[in-house]
C-alpha cells in the first residue's frame, strides 16, 4: 500500500516541514508531492533533503480561479509520466495535518470496498449546503478575473455595488470572495439532465483507478475542461462531476476530513485549537484542517502523540 500526498502550500515553512516530517515518519514508504505558490518564500528539494520520495514544484496559485485545481492535475500528469507507484491519493493543504495514525489509514483503505471518499452533492439542489443560487453562480457563468486577491477593506467597498448587480435581472455576477470576479451567464453549458453539475469539498481520497479516470478525462474533454477554467472555484466541482457522473466508481459520500466554517470571514475556515481536540478524536475523521502553529501548536503536538502512539 502506497499513498500519494498532494499538498498545496503558501505560507509558513515551518508547518509545512512539520507535516511533511510526520507523514515521512508515519508512512516512509509514501511520495509527497508539494505545489507551492511562491508569494512569500520559495521552496527547495534542499529543505526537505532528509526526505526520501519527495517532490517539490513552485507555482502562483490564486484561490478562485483555476490554479488550485490545475495543480491537481498537474501532479496527476506528473505520476503518470514519472511511472510513480501509489495506490491512492490523498490532497491536503499545509495547514491541514493528520489526527490518527497514518497506517491506521492506511490499512483503512487497503480494505475498503470504496473506491473514493469524496463529498457531492447536486450544485443546483436547493437542499445543497452552499446559499440558494451559489452553484449557478459559480459554474454557469464565465469570469473575468482580476490578478490580485482583495483586501477586506476593498471587499466592505465593493459589496454594495455587488449586491445590487448579484440581485438585479442582469445576467451579470460579481464575486469579491478572493480576487473581483465579474461573470457572465452562459447560453450553454456542459451540464444537462444526464450530465449533473456537481459540488462538493476539494479535499478527497481517491484511489488509482479513480485518478486515472480524471488524467483521461482532462486529457480529452476539452470542452469540460475548457468551460471549468472559466468558471469560479472549479476545484468545488470539477473532479466530483467527472468521478459521479461516470457511474464507474463507488464513492462513498463522506471524504473524512474536519473543517469548521462557524463565524469564519470570506470562505475561510476556523483555526482550529486545543479546545477542538475532542471533536478531532472522532475515528471518522482522517485530516483536519486548519491549523496555525502561530495561533495554537499545543493542538498538532497533542495529534503527534496520537498519529505517532
Amino acid at each position: 500500500m502506497k499513498i500519494c500526498y498532494l499538498i498545496q502550500t503558501h505560507k509558513n515553512i515551518e508547518q509545512i516541514y512539520r507535516l511533511v516530517k510526520v507523514i515521512k515518519h508515519s508512512s516512509p514508504q509514501s511520495y509527497i508531492y508539494i505545489i507551492h505558490s511562491p508569494t512569500k518564500f520559495k521552496l527547495t528539494q534542499e529543505q526537505f533533503s532528509e526526505f526520501n520520495d519527495i517532490q517539490i514544484t513552485n507555482i502562483k496559485t490564486q484561490l478562485g480561479d483555476f490554479s488550485l485545481t490545475q495543480g491537481y492535475f498537474d501532479c496527476i500528469e506528473f505520476l503518470v509520466k514519472h511511472n510513480i507507484d501509489f495506490d491512492w491519493l490523498i490532497n491536503l493543504s499545509g495547514q491541514d495535518y493528520p489526527t490518527q495514525p497514518l497506517l491506521k489509514i492506511e490499512k483503512f483503505l487497503q480494505n475498503t470496498s470504496y473506491d473514493a471518499f469524496a463529498e457531492y452533492f447536486d450544485a443546483l439542489s436547493p437542499q445543497n449546503p452552499w446559499q440558494i443560487g451559489l452553484g449557478r453562480q459559480r459554474y454557469f457563468y464565465h469570469y473575468w478575473r482580476a490578478s490580485q486577491e482583495l483586501t477586506n477593506w476593498q471587499k466592505i467597498l465593493i459589496k454594495p455595488i455587488k449586491n445590487l448587480v448579484n440581485a438585479s435581472p442582469l445576467k451579470v455576477k460579481i464575486e469579491t470572495s478572493y480576487a473581483l470576479a465579474i461573470g457572465k451567464e452562459l447560453k450553454h453549458t456542459p451540464f444537462h439532465q444526464k450530465y449533473i453539475c456537481y459540488g462538493g469539498s476539494y479535499f478527497v481520497t481517491l484511489s488509482k483507478k479513480c485518478v486515472m479516470y480524471l488524467y483521461e478525462v482532462f486529457s480529452t474533454n476539452k470542452y469540460l475542461i475548457q468551460h471549468y477554467k472559466q468558471t469560479s472555484q472549479a476545484e468545488e466541482s470539477l473532479i466530483q462531476t467527472i468521478l459521479v457522473n461516470s457511474d464507474l466508481f463507488r464513492i462513498l459520500n463522506n471524504n473524512h476530513r474536519y473543517v469548521d466554517f462557524k463565524g469564519s470571514k470570506y470562505g475561510h475556515p476556523r483555526i482550529l485549537t486545543t479546545q477542538d481536540y475532542d471533536a478531532l478524536l472522532n475515528k471518522e475523521i482522517h485530516f483536519a484542517r486548519k491549523f496555525d502553529i502561530h495561533q495554537d501548536t499545543k493542538i498538532l503536538d497533542l495529534l503527534d502523540k496520537l498519529i505517532c502512539r
